[in-house]
């Protein structure tokens, strides 16, 4: 893709496979964490407090320069820079199985299951699958410059939601009424609340703005938060947190690839006119909910549209301008137009591209045999083992084995993309810093240190910059230079 760095963060559940457990889910996370730093020797611990729910020894980064640390006692993966996105979806496959196979090593398989959902059904629970984005400073991020861009994700879960059965809880799902966020069981606190069999998104009945600084609480479409984690003169990240956490790799790769070229078409003043949605959040939701699939949108004009064409304004418009860009986006293209056409059709035609129409095949399929009704709780434990990722019990590799799943990278490129970076970005540098890190071992206190020097960080890394004892901070505010041979030549004056 065009002068873009995409990366992904991705927070897992953990189930564990027993009615009385010994140990709680956070626990487990605890062990498997320690398992790849200590015992695996995958990558350096951070040594110092990146936050207040941050202590040195959370979390830290790998040799393959992304992250792997707790968040609010769940395991989460933030991938390397990636600049293409054959790379963010290794690295996105290659955080899976990191994961999974400590839990093999720690002899856990049949103990806790490692869940890439965003959603627990026993407590309504909810967690994210971020994305981010690099574009210029000079992008229009204003309310009025983002209007196209919240018209494309609202209208996008149509084929990248991963779905899920029934909905969120009165209590859980809320609404924004006159600028005023309330519960949608406020609105009809006496009303029956009906049984929702299925729905595309995951995390749609969980956002709650439009626009919004925090990813906490009040979620929105377009999170708002400038923290660019590069040169804040020339750049801005675009940071999300509405979607869903994707196990198909076309999904995955379309998620990120539509985004950035309707980016693109923000940034170059090429999007199509007059499709501002009229109430983003409600609609989000409504769409999700469409049992007849007819995913009607009202705009501000008070025009009536569906999402496929919405969506089919921001693929024309694409390919009038970027057909031909490269072959990463002419693939995007195509893809694109092909599931907005099989989308009109019947969706079992999407089986293995799209996330909500495996598991709802798969669904249908089960309740039908078994006779079933949408209110058995069977079908939420199926609704998870769709995202399990152990290959011998997960639904999802299942379609994998049965050939129904189109591959975008191979088991190679995923082993590869579990120990090393992209080479193309700062990642590369970071990776050769952490290896170094690896190999000078634990850090040794000089007899004659001070005291504050003794009790000091050795080290300390974040996205952007670093700075190892004594030295200067080396700082990388530019994603797509490796800045490798600048990393090695510093590290060899230690």
């Amino acid at each position: 893709m065009l002068n873009r760095i995409f990366g992904l963060e991705t927070e897992y559940g953990l189930l564990v496979n027993q009615e009385q457990p010994d140990h709680s889910p956070t626990w487990f996370a605890h062990k498997i964490r320690d398992c790849l730093f200590h015992v695996q020797q995958r990558g350096v611990l951070d040594v110092h407090h990146r936050g207040h729910d941050e202590p040195p020894g959370n979390g830290g980064f790998l040799t393959n320069a992304g992250r792997m640390y707790l968040d609010m006692g769940h395991l989460e993966w933030a991938s390397p820079e990636c600049e293409s996105l054959s790379d963010v979806v290794a690295a996105d496959r290659a955080g899976d199985q990191l994961l999974q196979d400590a839990i093999q090593d720690l002899g856990l398989a049949d103990t806790v299951s490692l869940i890439k959902n965003n959603i627990d059904h026993e407590t309504d629970a909810t967690f994210g699958s971020h994305e981010n984005y690099l574009v210029s400073r000079r992008f229009p991020f204003t309310r009025r410059g983002l209007g196209p861009f919240v018209t494309f994700l609202v209208t996008r879960q149509i084929f990248t939601g991963a779905g899920r059965v029934g909905g969120a809880g009165p209590q859980d799902a809320w609404v924004q009424m006159d600028r005023l966020i309330v519960p949608r069981g406020a609105i009809h606190r006496h009303a029956q609340q009906p049984i929702l069999p299925f729905q595309l998104s995951q995390r749609a009945d969980y956002i709650v703005n439009d626009f919004f600084e925090w990813v906490q609480q009040n979620r929105a479409i377009v999170n708002t938060r400038d923290e660019p984690l590069a040169d804040p003169n020339q750049y801005r990240r675009i940071h999300l947190l509405l979607g869903d956490s994707n196990m198909a790799e076309v999904a995955t790769a379309l998620k990120l690839g539509t985004t950035g070229l309707v980016l693109q078409l923000i940034e170059e003043g090429h999007t199509p006119l007059d499709l501002e949605i009229r109430e983003p959040v409600e609609t989000m939701q409504e769409l999700s909910q469409d049992q007849d699939r007819q995913w009607m949108v009202q705009l501000q004009s008070g025009k009536t549209i569906s999402a496929i064409d919405i969506q089919e304004a921001f693929l024309a418009a694409a390919q009038e301008h970027y057909r031909g860009q490269d072959d990463e986006t002419d693939w995007v293209l195509d893809q694109w137009e092909a599931v907005l056409h099989d989308l009109r059709g019947d969706y079992t035609t999407l089986v293995g591209r799209v996330d909500w129409a495996s598991k709802l095949w798969l669904l249908e399929t089960f309740r039908e045999a078994e006779q079933m009704t949408w209110a058995d709780p069977a079908l939420k434990s199926l609704d998870l083992e769709y995202h399990n990722l152990h290959q011998g019990k997960g639904l999802y590799y299942g379609l994998l084995e049965e050939g129904r799943v189109p591959r975008l990278v191979t088991d190679k490129a995923i082993a590869l993309a579990m120990d090393h970076p992209p080479r193309n970005t700062r990642a590369f540098g970071r990776g050769e810093l952490v290896r170094h890190l690896l190999a000078c071992g634990p850090p040794d206190e000089p007899a004659d240190s001070k005291p504050e020097e003794r009790f000091s960080p050795s080290y300390v890394i974040n996205w952007s910059i670093f700075q190892l004892r004594g030295q200067p901070p080396f700082p990388m505010p530019d994603p797509f230079k490796t800045y490798v041979q600048e990393v090695r030549a510093h590290l060899q004056i230690i």
